[in-house]
């Protein structure tokens, strides 16, 4: 007498709502770094993949007939937002709109020193602009003028170097074509005794009960506007 077979086991259905399919691809694609394939959508938005495929294809169509400023392409085995190629100069315009900005004396300043004394930490152009230089690295960083170039050996800080696009930005082909500014800069090696009374802690001081005790505060500290 043979065993009867179990019951087969339910199909599992997925945890996620089902709400509206078409605005649930939508919502996901908007936020997509990377073409999605539509077995992720189907998950995502919790409809049958086959369901999902007839919507993608359906937006696609949607979106080229309304001539949106964007289009819904498959690509790569997925499927993702891109810019139409007819608006590409807008968004380009948009885009390095930000890049073309002038910069502020102070960005110019520490760009100058990154280029002249690079490799370099910014505790090292701290030192030699005599502010904090956080803020302004942070913004060269974006622009792209400076990158990182490892760390020191000694301290393990971060250095930074320029840029092939700084370079072009300035119109040259390499750092030994620069104008001759480094002789009005100070030199590294005189700025140790600086950098360590920085980061070493001064030696509390004893009230001495002939003098006053009045106490003035230092504001050279203070992170200098991008």
């Amino acid at each position: 007498m043979t065993e009867p077979h179990p019951p087969a086991a339910p199909e599992e259905t997925l945890d996620v709502p089902v709400a509206a399919l078409r605005p649930s691809l939508e919502a996901v694609l908007m936020v997509a770094d990377q073409p999605l394939d539509a077995v992720s959508l189907a998950t995502a938005v919790g409809h049958p993949v086959e369901d999902v495929v007839a919507a993608l294809q359906l937006l696609a169509e949607e979106y080229a007939e309304q001539d949106r400023g964007f289009e819904l392409r498959h690509v790569a085995g997925g499927w993702r937002y891109y810019t139409r190629e007819e608006y590409a100069h807008v968004v380009e315009s948009f885009v390095l709109e930000g890049q073309q900005a002038r910069l502020t004396q102070a960005a110019l300043e520490t760009l100058a020193v990154v280029a002249y004394r690079q490799p370099v930490s910014r505790a090292r152009v701290s030192a030699i602009r005599g502010v904090n230089v956080d803020g302004v690295m942070r913004t060269l960083l974006t622009r792209g003028l400076v990158e990182e170039a490892g760390t020191d050996a000694e301290t393990g800080a971060h250095l930074y170097r320029t840029t092939g696009y700084f370079l072009e930005r300035i119109g040259i082909t390499g750092l030994d074509e620069l104008p001759e500014l480094a002789p009005y800069l100070p030199e590294l090696d005189d700025m140790e005794e600086e950098l360590g009374a920085l980061v070493t802690p001064a030696a509390p001081v004893q009230p001495d009960s002939t003098t006053s005790t009045t106490s003035t505060t230092d504001d050279e500290s203070t992170e200098e506007p991008a």
